[in-house]
C-alpha cells in the first residue's frame, strides 16, 4: 500500500471525499527537504494547517522551524524530531522521510504544487463554512436571527478569503513573539517612538505609539471641541503618508502610513473632502462653503486638490448604519483596498441588532461590536463618541472616564479613550461685557483680565489620554487653527521641554 494511500485509510470516513492531494503534499515536501531555498520564494502564505496529512504538517512545521533558525533541513537533520512520531510510523518511520526526496518531481514546479496545496485547503475550509451555515439554517429552534447567521458566514467567508483558516486556533508563544519583535523593529527603524500607524503628530505618537493593530480607541469630546476635526486630520496624515512612502519604493508592510476606511454618519462625504481642503490649502472651510475666495486662493486650492486625489482614504457617509453593517462594508474595504485603519464617526449614530431591551444594552453591543471588528481585520479601529452634561456643571471642565455617555462598556472594550480639550472654548464663552469710553474702571479690568486669559489659551488644545492599555496616560498639548480645522504639534518652545504630561 502506498503512503498516500494509507495517510487517506487513516482518515475518518467522512473526509474521504474532501478536496486533496496527499501526494502533491509529499512531492512538495520532497522538493523543500532537496533545495531548502523553495522556501524563499514562494508566492503563497503556506502553513502547516494547509496539509490535508496531518503528518505532512506536522514536517512542514519542523522544516520552517528550523530554517528560521538558519540550519540546512534535510532528512537527516530532520531524523531526530520524529524517532518517536506515530504517525510517520505508520508510513515506515523515517525511511519515509527519505523516500520523499527520492525522485525530485517536486522540483520541476514547487510554486505550483505549494499554490495547489493552499486552494485544496481553502476548498476545505469553504466546505466546512457551508456545512455550518446549512446546519445552522435548518435548525429553526436556534436563537440567532437569520441576518445575524448572514454576518456569521460573511466573517468565515472573510477568513477563508484571508487565508486565515486557523483564526480560531490557539497560536504558539513563538509565533506571537516573532510578531512583537516585527513590531519592536519597525518601531526602531521608525526613530523610536511608532510600532504602529502614525497619526501624523509627533507628540501624539511618542506618546501613544502609534495606532496599534486590533486597538479600539474612543476618541470623546463635548460638541465644538474638534473631535471630528482631529480624526479627520489623522486620517488624512495616515493615508498621505502611505502614499508619500509607496511612491518612494517603500512596501506597504514596512509602512507606518495606512489606508483609511472612514464611515461619517452625521457629515456628507463631500463635506469631509471641504474640510481636508481647507486644512491642506490654509483656507478658511467657512471661505470655501461661501464661495469668498481669490483666484490665487482658487489656484491653491487645485494644487490641493491635485495632491489629494490620489489619497487612499476612502469615505462611507451611509447614515443610520447598524454594527452588522457597518461590519460587512468594512471587511469589503478591506478586501478590496487593504484599509489598515477605520473610523467611525460618530458611535452613538450606530444602531444595534435591534434585539436589545434599552439603549445602554446597545451601546454595549456597538462597541464590543467596533472591537470584534478591530481584531477581525487587525486594524485600529477610531470611534468618536458623546460626553454626558456632566462635564458642563463641573469648574473644570476636563473630561473623565465618567462622562462617556450613556454606557460603561466603551470604556471596558477600549484599549484606549481619549479626550479633546480646548480651553479657549470655554474661556471665550465668558467674555464680560465689552467696556465703553467712560465706563467703570472694574468693567475695563475684568475685560483686560479675560483678554490676558484667552490669550494664554487662545488656539491651544488638550488630547487627554484618560485610559491606555500599552503604556501610561497623560495629556499631549497641541496646536489648534479653528479657521482650517486642523491640529498640529506645538512648537519646541511653546510650552516647556515637552509637549505631553504624563499622569503619575
Amino acid at each position: 500500500m502506498s503512503a498516500s494511500n494509507a495517510i487517506l485509510m487513516r482518515e475518518p470516513e467522512t473526509t474521504r471525499s474532501l478536496p486533496a492531494n496527499v501526494e502533491a503534499e509529499a512531492a512538495f515536501l520532497g522538493a523543500v527537504l532537496i533545495d531548502n531555498r523553495i522556501l524563499e520564494e514562494m508566492t503563497c502564505p503556506l502553513k502547516p494547517e494547509h496539509f490535508f496529512a496531518a503528518v505532512h504538517g506536522r514536517v512542514f512545521s519542523r522544516i520552517t522551524a528550523l530554517i528560521d533558525r538558519k540550519a540546512v533541513v534535510t532528512p537527516v537533520t530532520l531524523k531526530p524530531y520524529f524517532e518517536n512520531d506515530e504517525g510517520l510510523k505508520e508510513l515506515g518511520g523515517i525511511a519515509y522521510l527519505a523516500r520523499l526526496t527520492a525522485d525530485g518531481q517536486g522540483l520541476l514546479a514547487p510554486r505550483e504544487l505549494a499554490q495547489q496545496i493552499y486552494d485544496l485547503a481553502l476548498l476545505r475550509e469553504l466546505i466546512n463554512v457551508g456545512r455550518t451555515l446549512v446546519e445552522k439554517a435548518m435548525d429553526t429552534s436556534e436563537s440567532v436571527s437569520p441576518l445575524d447567521q448572514i454576518g456569521l458566514a460573511e466573517a468565515s467567508l472573510y477568513a477563508v478569503a484571508e487565508g486565515a483558516q486557523a483564526g480560531s486556533e490557539a497560536q504558539s508563544f513563538g509565533t506571537a513573539t516573532r510578531t512583537s519583535l516585527e513590531m519592536i523593529e519597525k518601531a526602531l527603524l521608525s526613530g523610536g517612538h511608532i510600532s504602529g500607524k502614525t497619526t501624523g503628530l509627533t507628540s501624539v505618537n511618542e506618546k501613544i505609539g502609534g495606532l496599534h493593530d486590533s486597538d479600539l480607541i474612543i476618541l470623546a469630546g463635548r460638541p465644538g471641541m474638534g473631535k471630528t476635526s482631529l480624526v479627520t486630520n489623522i486620517a488624512f496624515n495616515s493615508a498621505d503618508r502611505l502614499r508619500r512612502d509607496l511612491e518612494d519604493g517603500i512596501p506597504v508592510k514596512d509602512s507606518v502610513g495606512a489606508a483609511v476606511a472612514f464611515f461619517s454618519l452625521e457629515m456628507s462625504a463631500d463635506q469631509l473632502a471641504t474640510r481636508i481642503l481647507a486644512e491642506q490649502s490654509g483656507i478658511s472651510s467657512e471661505a470655501l462653503r461661501m464661495g469668498r475666495i481669490s483666484r490665487e486662493d482658487f489656484q491653491q486650492l487645485s494644487f490641493a486638490s491635485q495632491r489629494l486625489a490620489e489619497l487612499p482614504l476612502y469615505i462611507d457617509d451611509t447614515p443610520a448604519l447598524t454594527i452588522g453593517a457597518l461590519r460587512t462594508r468594512a471587511r469589503r474595504l478591506k478586501r478590496r483596498h487593504d484599509v489598515g485603519l477605520i473610523i467611525v464617526d460618530y458611535l452613538q449614530l450606530l444602531q444595534g441588532s435591534g434585539r436589545s431591551d434599552n439603549r445602554v444594552n446597545e451601546i454595549s453591543e456597538i462597541s464590543r461590536g467596533l472591537k470584534t471588528l478591530a481584531k477581525e481585520l487587525s486594524v485600529p479601529v477610531i470611534a468618536l463618541s458623546q460626553l454626558s452634561r456632566a462635564v458642563e456643571q463641573r469648574d473644570d471642565k476636563r473630561p473623565m472616564l465618567s462622562d462617556l455617555r450613556e454606557s460603561g462598556s466603551i470604556e471596558q472594550d477600549a484599549d484606549m479613550v481619549w479626550f479633546v480639550f480646548r480651553e479657549d472654548y470655554y474661556v471665550a464663552s465668558r467674555e464680560p461685557k465689552r467696556p465703553m469710553e467712560g465706563d467703570d474702571a472694574k468693567l475695563h479690568e475684568a475685560h483686560a483680565a479675560w483678554a490676558a486669559e484667552m490669550e494664554r489659551v487662545y488656539g491651544l488644545a488638550e488630547l487627554i489620554v484618560a485610559k491606555q492599555r500599552h503604556g501610561s496616560t497623560g495629556k499631549v498639548r497641541l496646536r489648534f487653527e479653528a479657521k482650517i480645522t486642523r491640529f498640529s504639534d506645538l512648537a519646541p518652545d511653546a510650552l516647556g521641554a515637552h509637549s505631553y504630561d504624563d499622569d503619575e
